[in-house]
């Protein structure tokens, strides 16, 4: 397509994408005061259990709605997380070969449900990560906790998750391009440990054990099964290699009818 054409097909694949995430947002807006309620329970949760107390803080007059705005916007990406990234997905698949748009699709078909997977573990693990991160503070001391610094810290641990989970597809992905692999990544398996568990200290928000655990576990877990799907996809290129080179080999050793020739 030339230049204009792709440009026009960029601006309505983002329109959609707008669309999409507005309409997310505006379920964001519906469902914003019980998810404000959940947010807000595990500081509740301190008060009850350990008699500490703890509250959510707003530091100004207009902080309560940039609250509101900011958590629905955040859902309404979330939700439309599907049909984004399928846009993305098809804005790509024009100049993609028919394997290519195979391989694209495999990749949006597990992104989606992987992305979502890991956001839903990361609020699973909220509560706990929150609990010991408050633990630090000394005996009769108190929590005023500022909304905007306590939004930053829940949606920072909600990505965390939801990328985390998409690393193995990506190296799934380069292994079908046969940029890297399956071998390499078993022979490496400890380096991939170490970088794993790195990684999961660092964007694990706090200085707490348990939400890196949380989050290094079911990387691992995915990591090895991406390294055997890696392996399994290796051994069927090998086989389509042998078998194109001895389908070669075989009409090598034929001589060219002399009707060819006189055609060629």
């Amino acid at each position: 397509m030339a230049l204009l054409d792709h440009l026009k097909e960029l601006k309505n694949r983002l329109f959609k994408a707008a669309i999409a995430v507005i309409l997310g947002t505006i379920v964001g807006f519906i469902v914003y005061q019980p998810l404000l309620a959940a947010l807000v329970k595990p500081i509740k949760d301190l008060n009850e259990q350990h008699g500490r107390q703890a509250a959510l803080n707003f530091d100004g007059v207009a902080s309560s709605f940039d609250l509101m705005i900011q958590v629905s916007v955040f859902l309404g990406v979330i939700i439309a997380s599907p049909v984004w990234i399928y846009q993305l997905w098809a804005f790509i698949v024009p100049g993609l070969h028919k394997n290519e748009r195979r391989l694209a699709l495999s990749f949006v078909a597990a992104a989606v449900p992987l992305f979502i997977g890991g956001v839903v573990l990361a609020w699973l693990v909220l509560p706990n990560a929150v609990r010991v991160l408050t633990e630090f503070t000394p005996q009769g001391g108190s929590n005023f906790i500022s909304a905007d610094v306590y939004l930053a810290f829940v949606i920072r641990l909600l990505l965390a998750f939801g990328v985390a989970f998409l690393i193995p597809v990506v190296l799934v992905g380069l292994n079908m391009a046969g940029i890297v692999k399956g071998q390499r990544l078993l022979k490496s398996w400890r380096i991939t440990v170490f970088l794993v568990c790195l990684f999961a200290a660092m964007a694990a928000p706090g200085a707490d054990a348990m939400s890196m655990f949380y989050l290094a576990v079911p990387m691992l877990l995915l990591f090895f099964a991406a390294i055997g799907i890696c392996l399994i996809n290796d051994k069927r290129r090998v086989r389509r290699q042998a078998k194109v080179s001895a389908e070669t080999e075989a009409t090598a050793d034929v001589a060219t009818p002399a009707s060819d020739l006189e055609n060629l």
